[in-house]
């Protein structure tokens, strides 16, 4: 069958090639019908002129000699046809169309419009009185080269400008005014603190205020007695965030250095106390675990602990809180009522409430003893003006140190930790409950695939009964019992 296939396949090339071949041919020979006409033209003019294009061919040569010598003057290069050969050849040849009948189609009005004879056109009248309609598209304004057509764009930029200008200038501002206040105090740190700007895990060549942010600036001191170390914290407006300044026009807010001491353990006795401005006293309450499950807010403060108007307190123990604002300590308070944010003294210290996830946390969390603080930065840069509030904190320390309770003060502060540690193991009861059965229940496992491991069978059935009496005993209904007395 393959030579069969082949042998078609070449006879069809082999006539497609004949056919491509003919068809060059005929197109090659396309005016080979006018060869004979051509050569007709040619032997018309070669014959012998009449008279009256003797006539034009002289006149022509004589006007040419006059001219000027030059090639062929006075030489009659083309011979028309006469007449009477164009006739003969004409009925040799056949009839002849007509050429005026090729252009009948120009002479039907119905046909063209606007002909006169097929002469020229005839143009329609107009009227000199009517303006031309024009159509004149409306276009876009982004398509004009105007430059207010960039409003938009012109906008964006200066915004962009302005962001950047205020970001270069608030973060300058910032470091400036952070610099300020630890030049203003490092003195002062220094004769308290052995290290001052080291935490000691990284080693640091030029100890001092380290950025966390363009708008925070962080100190670690350590090296003292009553305390484990102190951190400074710088919060600065930030000024670099042109929306955060502007949103500040509407809340205005204030830098302020956050101060964090903890205490050596057991150096104070166990209370909680606070005193501040009341809206910032009435975030605490809220936000921290030993403020909302220890103090109280104290009613009208001013009357009983002669503390400025416009500040709270909260308390645990009204003797504890006695103590603590004395003379010292509300004298500063009034003299310095507008740089003092907060004041916050606590053995029960463990961070903000968390939001509990899922299941509860099994374990009360750490606490640990601290005294906390908030200072508000003087607007016009003056450091020397809150100096003394560093004072105050040195002397809050040395003040914890000496200061006891006395037992019904004790006693009280042992029972609210023991109500509240209480209150946390009825909270977390459920899930430590479910907790304890999770591992009973893996226990198991870990004995019966140890029992099964064994090839001993005398093992497994042991365990097999075993298994079958604590999962009757756990499915017998309860039975209570009555003591009865006898008579």
């Amino acid at each position: 069958m393959r030579p069969l296939y082949a042998f078609l396949l070449l006879a069809l090339l082999c006539a497609c090639q004949v056919r491509t071949q003919e068809f060059e041919d005929a197109n090659d020979n396309d005016f080979a019908e006018f060869e004979d006409d051509d050569e007709f033209v040619e032997a018309s003019f070669e014959t012998s002129p009449t008279a009256e294009n003797a006539e034009t061919i002289t006149a022509e040569g004589r006007g040419g000699a006059g001219a000027g010598p030059g090639p062929g003057a006075g030489e009659a290069k083309l011979k028309p046809p006469s007449a009477s050969r164009i006739e003969q050849d004409e009925d040799e040849d056949g009839l002849v169309e007509d050429d005026d009948d090729e252009f009948e189609h120009f002479q039907d009005e119905e046909e063209f419009e606007g002909y006169d004879g097929g002469d020229g056109v005839k143009e329609a009248p107009i009227d000199q009185k009517t303006e031309p309609k024009l159509n004149i598209p409306n276009i876009p304004l982004h398509f004009r080269t105007h430059w207010d057509s960039y409003w938009m764009e012109m906008l964006m930029v200066a915004g962009l400008l302005a962001y950047f200008a205020n970001f270069f200038a608030g973060k300058a501002k910032n470091a400036r005014l952070a610099q300020l206040w630890f030049s203003t105090h490092k003195a002062l740190l220094e004769d308290n603190f052995a290290l001052v700007g080291d935490d000691g895990k990284v080693e640091i060549e030029n100890p001092g205020l380290v950025k966390e942010s363009e708008s925070l600036y962080t100190l670690w001191c350590s090296g003292r007695t009553c305390c484990e170390g102190m951190l400074v914290e710088l919060k600065m407006i930030k000024r670099q965030d042109l929306v955060s300044l502007l949103a500040g026009l509407m809340r205005p807010q204030l830098d302020q250095a956050h101060i964090k001491i903890e205490l050596t353990k057991g150096l104070m006795d166990g209370f909680v106390f606070a005193v501040g401005t009341k809206k910032t006293i009435a975030k605490v309450f809220k936000e921290y675990t030993d403020l909302s499950k220890f103090c109280s807010l104290v009613a009208k403060p001013e009357d009983r602990y002669n503390v400025p108007s416009g500040f709270g307190v909260l308390s645990e123990i009204p003797e504890a809180t006695s103590s603590i604002l004395e003379s010292r300590i509300i004298t500063a308070l009034n003299k310095y009522q507008s740089y003092i944010d907060y004041l916050h003294i606590s053995d029960q210290f463990s961070g903000p409430i968390q939001q509990e996830e899922g299941q509860s946390t099994l374990k009360q969390p750490e606490t640990k003893a601290v005294l906390l603080a908030g200072f508000n930065l003087p607007k016009h840069a003056e450091m020397e003006t809150i100096k003394p509030l560093l004072l105050l904190i040195f002397y809050l320390m040395e003040r914890l140190k000496t200061y006891r309770m006395s037992k019904e003060g004790k006693s009280k502060s042992d029972k609210n930790r023991l109500r509240v540690e209480e209150e946390f193991l009825k909270s977390t009861h459920a899930a430590r409950a479910e907790a304890a059965a999770q591992r009973r229940e893996d226990k198991r496992k870990q004995e019966k695939e140890r029992v099964l491991a064994d090839e001993d069978p005398e093992k497994q059935r042991r365990w097999e009964l075993k298994e079958q009496k604590r999962q009757a005993k756990k499915n017998a209904p309860k039975m209570k019992r009555l003591a009865v007395k006898s008579l």
